[in-house]
């Protein structure tokens, strides 16, 4: 499907990233139960003097227009670490990307991705992946089951029929991305229980709060166990020292000790589990703005996130442990204590684990152990460039 009256443009200022920012918000604003996200932390994210993934890698963003209105966007983009990495890993040599999609309608979004394609192959790019907004650590997939409640902080929400649009361009799923809804006012199973006490007892472990005291160093200590615990999944790609760097001083604001763990084993950080109360909660109910009254609605919220739901989105055991009781243990025992926590504290209702890879037997396993349910699936799509 073609349209003669659509134009691409290539962003190349300030100026052009706002009105690529506009436009996804604009489309975002159609959506029901979509959630407005700070303009100006949208602008961060894309901007090559701000955000350190574009320390290791090259894009180019695209508006599309009608009649001289804005109908879409996206962005086709090369991560330099993804192509170092195995073929089997998702990603390697060839593996371009495209990200930040959006469509008035099918002419549109096929428009789009050929001009992704376009800017891809002139790159040396074999293959198209996405949607991926932009680093794999930021917004991966596109949401294929879940539309009908709102995403919880850091999670993509997107129109059904892009799944159509995106599928009918030739792509095919090349990976799905889960997450799944925990009720966490029941107690845990009493075969979960009994694992979490056991583990309690052991002399050699110990799962204590992270300290913000020393925040630089806890976030060195979470990451290097991220690194390792995930780098043989598939779409893994390794925080560089300038990202662990960022992503501390981003995530420091909704980080609270109590409900952020670490676990240790013989006095050795081996686990860890991040917690974030849902800020989208508030963002909902001041239209993603922080002025006039939503920096106060922000701060108030972030001392105290009252009946808050919450979001695990990471969490990791190194690698020496992977295949071992003691990873599922460690895993039940921080769950269990952030669940405990998180309902005196907060009166916490529900929390959403993920996104967890579909192939992840182990953590899906834990999460089908706890009674958690699945609630949103993500797609990650790709096609090759050969054609």
């Amino acid at each position: 499907m073609s349209d003669a009256n659509v134009v691409i443009e290539a962003i190349e200022d300030k100026k052009g990233r706002a009105a690529f920012v506009d436009c996804g918000r604009a489309f975002a604003a159609r959506e029901p139960h979509s959630v407005p996200q700070i303009r100006s932390e949208l602008m961060e994210l894309i901007n090559p003097a701000k955000n350190p993934f574009f320390g290791h890698a090259s894009h180019q963003l695209f508006l599309a227009k009608r009649g001289g209105q804005p109908v879409g966007r996206i962005s086709a983009h090369i991560d330099h670490l993804a192509l170092e990495l195995p073929r089997e890993q998702g990603f390697g040599p060839g593996a371009g990307m495209f990200g930040y999609f959006d469509a008035e309608d099918e002419a549109v979004a096929h428009a789009l991705l050929r001009k992704a394609e376009e800017w891809l192959r002139s790159q040396g790019m074999t293959r198209s992946i996405g949607p991926i907004s932009m680093s794999i650590w930021e917004e991966p997939g596109l949401l294929v089951k879940g539309q009908d409640h709102a995403p919880l902080i850091m999670m993509g929400h997107h129109p059904a029929v892009y799944q159509e649009w995106i599928e009918s361009a030739g792509y095919t799923r090349a990976k799905t991305l889960l997450t799944y809804d925990l009720d966490v006012t029941y107690d845990f199973p009493p075969l979960i229980q009994r694992i979490v006490k056991s583990g309690e007892r052991n002399e050699r472990i110990s799962v204590r709060q992270v300290d913000k005291s020393r925040w630089d160093d806890e976030v060195e200590v979470i990451l290097t166990i991220l690194n390792d615990a995930w780098s043989n999944n598939w779409g893994f790609v390794p925080f560089t020292p300038e990202e662990i760097a960022y992503a501390g001083k981003k995530l420091k604001p909704v980080i609270h000790e109590e409900i952020n763990l670490i676990a240790e084993l013989d006095g050795k950080p081996v686990a860890f589990m991040l917690t974030f109360p849902d800020v989208n909660g508030v963002l909902s109910r001041t239209g993603g703005k922080l002025l006039p009254f939503g920096w106060f609605h922000l701060l108030r919220w972030m001392r105290k996130p009252m009946r808050s739901d919450m979001r695990v989105p990471l969490m990791g055991v190194l690698r020496e442990l992977h295949n071992s009781r003691l990873a599922s243990q460690l895993a039940f025992m921080m769950i269990s204590q952030i669940r405990a926590t998180a309902t005196r504290l907060y009166d916490t209702q529900r929390a959403e684990i993920g996104w967890i890879l579909d192939d992840n037997q182990g953590m899906k396993a834990i999460a089908d152990a706890i009674e958690s349910e699945i609630n949103r699936e993500y797609a990650i799509y790709e096609r090759s460039l050969d054609a």
